[in-house]
């Protein structure tokens, strides 16, 4: 490498080693900041809104069911009340439960018919 010319250094130099490679015609684009206010008016005139809204979109997920009674998760419904409850001891409490109760129970739960 010490008897080849200048030229042929410069050529075997690589690009971003190059202290002209921003000359040869490539530029940085300077970005500009929007504020949220300039962003939702620009897409009101183009009629896309998505900032607008904080609503979330529905859940893909089916909700999780509790228990009525002691807020475990629920995979059981009494047919009779339609209470959920966790096992079987809190069956037999659902059992022994007055009307009004269960009514208390599905109100807090606002599945009441």
């Amino acid at each position: 490498m010490m008897g080849e010319p200048k030229e042929k250094k410069a050529r075997s130099c690589l690009a971003f080693k190059n202290s002209k490679y921003q000359e040869v015609g490539f530029t940085q684009k300077v970005k500009t900041w929007k504020n949220l206010k300039q962003i939702i008016s620009s897409q009101k005139s183009t009629g896309e809104i998505a900032y607008a809204s904080i609503d979330a979109p529905d859940a893909t997920k089916p909700a999780k069911k509790y228990s009525d009674l002691s807020g475990l998760p629920a995979p059981y419904v009494d047919p009779k009340t339609k209470l959920r409850y966790a096992d079987s001891d809190e069956y037999q409490r659902i059992q022994h439960l007055s009307n009004d109760t269960v009514i208390g129970f599905l109100l807090l739960r606002r599945a009441a018919q």
